[in-house]
């Protein structure tokens, strides 16, 4: 008896351990999850301060366009229809001016054509009469909604007014259809598209007035950015292809900067998305109205076909090139001069491209660089009747990189033009070093000479060299 009385004592004693138990370590659980969130939110923060302050500009636009339901005279005058402009906001309102000026343009002026249109189409239907009004509702509902959901679909539209498609078959439907069973229908109609209109106006100017983000701006950035991490990667890649073997383990480690380039290889949607929200915003800044954005899209396309030759060159960073010494130090300066010249060039292009200014050094290097690869393919040439003894399956990796390398010139040398282009159409500034490598590279050239009154007359013209 008293051994089972112990062990009735024993079980509530147990449970009240494991409860506690569990409690604290679901406790710490919760606490641990809290701490992660902090940590996750302040790198988000960290990594683009600009998201602090979006969040702020959309709170700061629901509260204006909230004074619409709070104060007597202006709800008096627009009604329960206020919470239309709440709506606005919250699905208008984006990251970048561009953004939130594209959806509110398309929200506004799909609203108002399609209120139009639909008030149009119900006292049309009405005027048939009450057997007929139903029908002809729903036909011109069926028309509009099959003939826009099919304009969707073209490349052009699809791209810019997608969002003012949909608003537009909603706003039809809507004004159509509830004018069936309301009778005032141009009043509901109108205050729904003043407090739109309203709403969607508030989103552009806080928008734009409060810290604006330009998508041009990130689009500008980004290819410079893209360009940049190319340079670096080959400017780092003639030191590390022609490492011995001993340092192939240490740089699998230290070279993390090498693979920086693979972000480029993704970054077509991103360009294209900013292209298109660049598109609608004004001119701001150096970016003048009508900037060339598709010349960006043009760079950012060349870009990442020089990043697929990179990504083709990575392979062989860290693998071990079974060559003859013989061949490996015939072809390694020539090789590393094109790699490391074909970085700056690149560099040098992004730096010009950030700060808006005439790309002319740039032109140094890739001159340098197409030197060099006729260098190494005369090498390849006058050598290639001495490699009868060779095994040619360890010649094949240094003649690709040398092809690869080649083919990377000649995208730099694109790359190059296309950002000349733009420099053209964008009016790029021409600073003092500019000026002084233009002026030293002028050279005097004799249009004729001719003889007149005994004198030898030289007839000269300025002009300049094209480097």
């Amino acid at each position: 008896m008293e051994i089972a009385s112990m062990n009735n004592d024993e079980k509530p004693s147990n449970f009240f351990t494991k409860g506690l138990l569990w409690f604290k370590s679901s406790h710490e659980k919760i606490f641990a999850k809290i701490v992660g969130i902090a940590k996750q939110l302040k790198t988000i923060a960290k990594d683009d301060p600009r998201r602090v302050i979006h969040s702020l500009k959309v709170g700061l636009s629901l509260t204006l366009v909230s004074l619409f339901y709070y104060f007597q005279p202006l709800y008096n005058s627009f009604g329960v229809s206020t919470m239309w402009a709440i709506m606005t906001v919250v699905v208008v309102f984006e990251f970048s001016v561009g953004a939130t000026l594209g959806k509110g343009l398309n929200r506004g002026m799909a609203t108002l054509l399609a209120g139009a249109l639909g008030v149009g189409a119900h006292y049309l239907a009405s005027a048939t009469g009450k057997v007929m009004e139903p029908i002809l509702l729903g036909l011109f509902v069926f028309l509009q909604a099959c003939a826009l959901t099919f304009i969707r679909f073209f490349p052009q539209v699809k791209a810019r007014y997608d969002y003012g498609m949909l608003i537009f078959i909603l706003t039809f439907c809507l004004v159509s259809i509830s004018g069936f069973r309301v009778d005032e229908i141009v009043d509901m109609a109108h205050k729904r598209i003043s407090t739109i209109l309203m709403g969607a106006s508030v989103c552009v100017i806080v928008s734009i007035v409060v810290c604006p983000v330009w998508a041009g701006e990130d689009l500008h950035k980004l290819v410079a950015q893209n360009m940049e991490k190319l340079g670096k990667f080959l400017e780092g890649f003639g030191d590390e292809i022609f490492k011995s073997s001993e340092d192939i383990t240490e740089s699998k480690v230290t070279k993390t900067s090498l693979i920086e380039y693979k972000s480029v290889l993704n970054s077509k949607n991103t360009e294209d998305t900013l292209a298109n929200f660049a598109k609608w915003e004004p001119g701001h800044g150096q970016f003048k109205y009508r900037h060339p954005w598709k010349q960006y899209l043009k760079i950012g396309g060349l870009i990442r076909q020089c990043a697929c030759r990179i990504d083709a060159l990575n392979a062989y960073i860290n693998s071990e090139i079974k060559a003859p010494e013989e061949i490996r130090e015939m072809i390694k300066e020539t090789s590393m001069k094109m790699s490391i010249e074909c970085g700056k060039a690149l560099k040098e292009l992004s730096k010009s491209m950030r700060k808006m200014n005439l790309p002319i050094s740039a032109d140094e290097h890739v001159t340098n660089a197409k030197n060099s690869a006729k260098k190494l393919n005369a090498l390849l040439k006058s050598r290639i009747n001495n490699w009868e003894e060779i095994n040619l399956l360890q010649v094949i990796p240094l003649a690709t990189i040398a092809s690869i390398l080649t083919d990377i010139v000649n995208c730099v040398e694109e790359i190059g033009q296309g950002v000349n282009e733009l420099a053209s159409l964008a009016n790029f500034k021409t600073t003092k070093s500019c000026k002084e490598i233009i002026n030293t590279n002028k050279v005097m050239v004799v249009e004729k000479i001719e003889l007149s009154n005994n004198h030898v007359v030289i007839t000269i013209n300025e002009q300049n060299m094209k480097l």
